[in-house]
């Protein structure tokens, strides 16, 4: 009878998910922009932490924008260790734009501020110094085509957007990342439904941190990012305080005739992507343990149980589980599409759910030694006392 209870259940929440969810599932293409791009000025702030590996690409591809207004780029070199600075500065010599690039140094870390959004804040300091319309927000390891400033700026006109953010396409080649890439959007998308995000009227919030466009007026009104100096999940932190006083829009990076906006770093192995996980998963939770317990539960029950049951359930147990990691599959497709996968995989996101359970378990875990948020040599969310 447990068992029974416990397929139906999650063959109603698969329902849910499938039908009441915002339509998470489907990969819709974005709306189509306005065309007054030209009018706006831009400028893109690049805060790099030893990222000499892919730092020169992501300055070329913005250097090769087809983008008819004014445009400039601000990298803030976070204490790097690996000459980031000097390969960025190099790949704008290259490009003979090296006027467009601004390379500044971040200040040493102060107390209270997560290590990435100070030095974005130092950098979106500078420039505001050449009276943007408009802030591109970027990471180290984003390749930009052609046509994704005058894209992001065209549907920011468009629609009104105070914050246009594009999930980029992320390394998929390795096994690892065939099995946990895709997986980790799916997730994602189901947390924030993008037709959530976009609705006005919703309280659902997010971005997607490696390519942000934000009105630079709409940054200011909310006190820049001062306001989230603490965050770790900073993207979705600034998306959440911009709703609150304007429209936001979230969606997955178009493929067009020159590619997707995509993400140059590579996961060859499962650990960096534990690592990814495990630096911000219990932040997510806001840091609280029964919060922990309840989405171990339902990952179990949502996920692993479907399968389980299928196997080794009671009549009529079978059926509701099988109905369930059937739904489960069916919603899963459309992602693996994009990512160019095996329709085949589609069975194997309960393996892949448990492992970013796992993982953030090992982020509570991680948090409860002191050592929340650790990236890249920092520890930026130690456990709190008292």
């Amino acid at each position: 009878m447990t068992a029974t209870i416990l397929a139906a259940a999650a063959a109603a929440m698969w329902f849910y998910l499938i039908a009441l969810r915002g339509g998470f599932w489907r990969q819709v293409p974005p709306p189509a922009g306005g065309g007054a791009a030209a009018a706006s000025s831009v400028v893109a702030v690049i805060p790099a932490r030893d990222e000499a590996a892919s730092i020169g690409a992501a300055v070329a591809s913005l250097l090769a924008q087809r983008y008819a207004g004014g445009f400039r780029i601000v990298v803030v070199d976070d204490h790097s260790s690996d000459g980031t600075a000097a390969i960025a500065r190099e790949a704008a010599a290259t490009a003979g734009a090296a006027e467009l690039l601004t390379v500044v140094a971040a200040p040493p870390l102060p107390a209270g501020w997560t290590g990435k959004l100070w030095a974005m804040r130092h950098g979106i300091d500078v420039a505001r110094r050449f009276l943007p319309d408009y802030l591109l927000l970027t990471d180290a390891d984003i390749l930009h085509p052609p046509h994704n400033l005058a894209d992001l700026v065209s549907r920011a006109r468009a629609g009104g957007w105070d914050l246009v953010s594009l999930m980029v396409r992320l390394n998929c080649r390795s096994a690892w990342e065939r099995l946990l890439i895709p997986a980790f959007v799916f997730f994602f998308f189901k947390l924030y439904p993008p037709r959530w995000v976009a609705d006005r009227r919703s309280s659902v919030a997010a971005a997607a941190g490696g390519c942000m466009l934000v009105r630079r007026a709409a940054l200011d009104r909310i006190g820049g990012v001062d306001s989230i100096r603490h965050e770790l999940i900073d993207d979705c932190a600034l998306a959440r305080r911009l709703k609150a006083h304007g429209p936001i829009w979230l969606g997955a990076a178009p493929r067009g005739p020159e590619g997707a906006a995509r993400s140059l770093r590579e996961y060859r192995s499962w650990r960096p992507i534990w690592d990814m996980i495990a630096r911000c998963a219990f932040a997510q939770l806001g840091y609280s343990a029964p919060a922990l317990v309840a989405t171990v539960v339902l990952m179990g029950v949502i996920y692993v149980a479907p399968p389980l049951l299928v196997a080794l359930g009671p009549m009529p147990a079978r059926l509701f589980a099988g109905a369930a990691w059937a739904m489960m599959s069916l919603a899963y497709l459309p992602l693996l599409r994009r990512y160019e996968c095996s329709p085949l995989r589609a069975p194997l996101l309960p393996l892949a759910a448990l492992f970013y359970t796992a993982a953030t378990v090992g982020s509570a875990i991680q948090y409860w030694r002191g050592r929340g948020g650790r990236w890249k040599g920092r520890v930026q969310a130690a456990r709190a006392e008292g």
